[in-house]
């Protein structure tokens, strides 16, 4: 066999019996070759293999940086490329493209990445084969030309994006559990970063449940990153799956972080941001998610939190519906909240909870007794901190049990 047929054979053992049958081995094998010298979400790379084909698009530019761009320009012009509409602005972008790929277009060597791929069991994803997300059809020409995956368990249903913090409070952690713990009981797949943080409590939360979790690598397949959580994607990999753009043996780097976000965004049906500083990669996300028309979510925090200065910046400005309830991000996507703009709209009918089924509140009417007293005096009767006090008292006015009077607090 030469080194063509071996390719093609990998090719087809990578893509699946399913796949094999349904995609050309020789446009996947060109997949994998843009894969390798581009970026993830190149413009120019996306619209040459949307407008020309893979196969076709790339011998194109191979040739190109011998002899020049013309025939290739000629070629989109006649294949109406995106974008080659603008005949002077497409032929500068394609020629800054070809000095940013020509580096590597010398030194790819496509059944190197495949045979890498393939020893650590991992499945070529391309548009057409069983598994590939419809979802990243939505990033038009950043959508990636291939995915890798591994993937020993279900990924099916809707998706809920859960991102927040790398350095998550206490208390971010809890809301992140909660939501996932909702997400899971819902049958949604929950997708993350797999990162320190808020990504980790998501994907551990989805495994405990018994749900099925995806997390979106910012390097290659073979790449487990970060190295404290190795034990935890490898979890994620037996019961939902790994998901990777970048060719194997490619290490993650900044650049690659945020272009991974961009995925994530649009596997979700929705995206909520648990915590995020105010240059949090949350943040990057969550404007990607806006970007698709999908509903976004941030959960809020004490306001001198600076885990939650983003998830407070999406709200004012209007780029996040605030979660009330738990299940708000996930009755978005099960629910057809995702038709309602930023989030679906918050169910006003549903009342607080009452003074008799909260137990902070109960604990401070009963310190009240018959005559008004300040909130020193009921802490001290109640046994409960100044700050659980002001809590159920608030709760307690919005529902009219309490008034506030010259003398302090007393039943309404």
């Amino acid at each position: 066999m030469n080194g063509a047929a071996d390719l093609l054979g990998v090719v087809r053992a990578l893509l699946g019996p399913g796949g094999s049958s349904a995609v050309d081995p020789v446009e996947a094998s060109a997949r994998v070759a843009w894969s390798a010298v581009v970026e993830p979400g190149d413009a120019v790379a996306g619209a040459l293999v949307q407008g020309l084909g893979a196969e076709r698009s790339f011998a194109l530019v191979r040739a190109a940086c011998d002899d020049g761009p013309g025939t290739l320009l000629e070629s989109c012009a006649d294949a109406r490329v995106p974008g080659s509409e603008a005949p002077s602005v497409f032929a500068s972008a394609v020629d800054d493209a070809l000095r940013r790929w020509s580096p590597r277009l010398g030194r790819t060597d496509v059944l190197t990445v495949t045979e890498a791929a393939r020893a650590v069991g991992a499945r070529l994803l391309v548009p057409g084969t069983a598994g590939w997300p419809a979802g990243v059809d939505d990033l038009g020409l950043h959508a990636p030309v291939v995915l890798w995956t591994r993937s020993g368990g279900r990924t099916a249903g809707p998706a809920l994006a859960v991102v927040g913090s790398r350095a998550n409070t206490i208390a971010g952690a809890e809301a992140a559990a909660e939501i996932t713990s909702v997400a899971a009981d819902a049958g949604c797949s929950v997708v993350s970063g797999g990162a320190y943080g808020i990504d980790a409590t998501a994907h551990r939360v989805a495994v405990a449940a018994g749900a099925p979790t995806i997390a979106v690598l910012a390097g290659g397949i073979d790449q487990l990153y970060p190295a404290g959580n190795v034990e935890l994607l490898r979890n994620v990999a037996r019961q939902g799956g790994l998901l990777a753009e970048s060719p194997p043996g490619t290490r993650p780097t900044r650049w690659r972080f945020l272009a991974r976000n961009r995925l994530i965004a649009a596997l979700g049906a929705a995206t909520v941001v648990v915590e995020a500083g105010a240059r949090s990669g949350a943040l990057n996300t969550a404007h990607h998610a806006g970007q698709l028309g999908r509903p976004v979510f941030a959960v809020p925090g004490a306001f001198s939190s600076s885990a939650s200065v983003g998830c407070h910046r999406l709200v004012a400005e209007g780029r996040a519906q605030i979660v009330v309830r738990p299940r708000d991000p996930v009755d978005a996507v099960v629910g057809g909240g995702g038709a309602r703009g930023v989030g679906p709209v918050p169910d006003t009918s549903e009342p607080l909870r009452s003074g008799r089924e909260d137990p902070g509140v109960l604990r401070v009417l009963d310190a009240l007794g018959r005559r008004p007293l300040g909130e020193q005096d009921l802490a001290v009767r109640s046994g409960m901190s100044l700050a659980e006090v002001a809590d159920a008292l608030a709760l307690a006015q919005l529902q009219g049990l309490v008034v506030q009077t010259v003398g302090g607090w007393a039943r309404a």
